[in-house]
């Protein structure tokens, strides 16, 4: 790759990573840089006095970029220099939305609704939210005061932390957990404490070790809780749900922060993915957060939101009205489509279509040496395979070679908090899964 190629790439990196909350410019690229083209990390370029050069923020120096925009910015640039790559780095569906949410924004737009909305939402998306909480989740929300849209989930989650915690608080991040939980800890000035879980037991969080860690972290002020999970596509069971939150009333002071972004796409036998809020106790002390993007296939809509005690809902409000103002008025319009005009089968086919692609992976991973998944995935769209048999459980190089030598696009473990591993997307078409393992397997029988 030329040197004007590889600057295409960190051009590319920054435009993906701003999008994405992530920091500006990456400490350790994927591929290696010609000597003296960027040699430069975060932590140097927030201290630099140089003449000409004025310092970055210092809270940069702590931020890791993300992994997953780093692989994709590479993809993306090898795509533009004409290379064919397979690519299942991406949580994205690979099939369209439903028609009638491209209808809803077409016609919000011809309908003059272009312009800028309450800083929460439009009420009519707010109350299709809360109906939706409520018959579906057992969660009641006054739509006027406890929720809040926002510019896809991602953002809701942050302002979420923000709200909840800041300097001197602690933040406990189970893992394997997705990358930005951590970092998103340390730019609200809080620091995030990993709650190691065990592969066997599916990556579940032990009730146990949550009490433990707890107990040791007295200054622990949010739980990180993705259910069901990226990266491992682990669902926690209303049963041991019910036994964090007997573990949690013992920690008043703590608020949980429930990322039930995939709670649609879950293949257990009853399909059923228990809203943390609904326990006894909990709702008062939980922000929920969801979107449409997994579950109408929206990512590009940008459309999420929370839902929380007014007092958590006004204070992200708040945040919200100082850092971006409203969602889209044309995606909420598509929003409102989504929630009261999908029909629920449309929903039950695509996890048919998502567990059918689940078991393949699972079949073509069991046919590979060296390669293991302890307990099958039952919701979202990823398997987290243990690789480490390979490359001294280097998973990071595993990827680079892999991306080198087959044009085959995995996330190493490593960047969720779980080295020895690769995050595999089955967010696509059948036949490129299938072009997939076989070159996962080609390469890895070539080792």
């Amino acid at each position: 790759m030329t040197q004007k190629s590889l600057l295409a790439l960190v051009t590319a990196s920054v435009v993906v990573s701003c999008t994405a909350f992530s920091p500006l410019l990456p400490t350790k690229p994927l591929l290696p840089l010609p000597h003296g083209f960027f040699t430069f990390e975060l932590r140097d370029a927030a201290t630099s006095s140089s003449v000409g050069q004025p310092p970055l923020n210092p809270l940069l120096s702590q931020i890791k970029p993300s992994k997953t925009v780093e692989v994709f910015s590479l993809v993306k640039q090898m795509e533009a220099e004409g290379e064919s790559v397979t690519s299942l780095c991406v949580g994205e569906p690979d099939f369209a939305p439903p028609s009638c949410v491209l209808d809803a924004a077409t016609a919000a737009m011809k309908a003059g609704q272009t312009r800028y909305t309450a800083v929460t939402g439009t009420l009519e998306l707010r109350k299709a939210i809360a109906d939706d909480l409520k018959s579906r989740k057992g969660v009641e929300y006054n739509p006027i005061t406890e929720i809040v849209v926002g510019n896809g989930a991602k953002q809701c989650v942050y302002q979420g932390l923000l709200a909840a915690c800041g300097e001197g608080d602690e933040v406990i991040v189970p893992a394997p957990y997705w990358p930005s939980y951590p970092e998103m800890a340390l730019l609200v000035g809080a620091t995030p404490v990993i709650l190691e879980t065990a592969v066997d037991d599916g990556y579940l969080i032990n009730p146990d070790a949550l009490d433990k860690c707890l107990r040791d972290h007295p200054k622990a002020k949010v739980l990180m809780l993705c259910n069901p999970s990226n990266p491992t596509g682990g669902v926690h069971s209303t049963e041991l749900l019910k036994e964090i939150a007997q573990v949690l009333q013992k920690y008043p002071n703590v608020v949980i922060l429930a990322d039930e972004i995939y709670e649609r796409l879950v293949y257990t036998e009853d399909g059923q993915c228990t809203a943390f809020a609904s326990l006894p106790g909990m709702r008062e002390r939980t922000i929920t957060l969801n979107g449409f993007s997994k579950s109408h296939a929206m990512t590009g809509f940008r459309l999420g939101y929370l839902a929380a005690p007014e007092r958590f809902a006004k204070a992200t409000a708040v945040l919200q009205g100082q850092i971006t103002s409203c969602a889209s008025s044309v995606s909420q319009a598509a929003g409102v489509a989504a929630l009261n005009e999908v029909d629920e089968s449309w929903l039950e086919n695509n996890v048919e279509i998502m567990r059918e692609k689940r078991d393949f992976v699972l079949s073509e991973l069991a046919k590979m040496d060296g390669v293991s998944v302890s307990v099958p995935p039952n919701g979202a769209f990823y398997v987290l395979p243990d690789v480490s048999t390979y490359y001294d459980g280097d998973d990071t190089q595993l990827c680079l070679d892999l991306l080198k030598e087959k044009k085959l696009a995995l996330v190493p473990g490593e960047s969720f908090g779980a080295p020895g591993t690769v995050r595999i997307s089955y967010a696509t078409s059948m036949e490129e899964l299938e072009v997939a393992m076989a070159k996962l397997k080609d390469f890895l029988e070539g080792l």
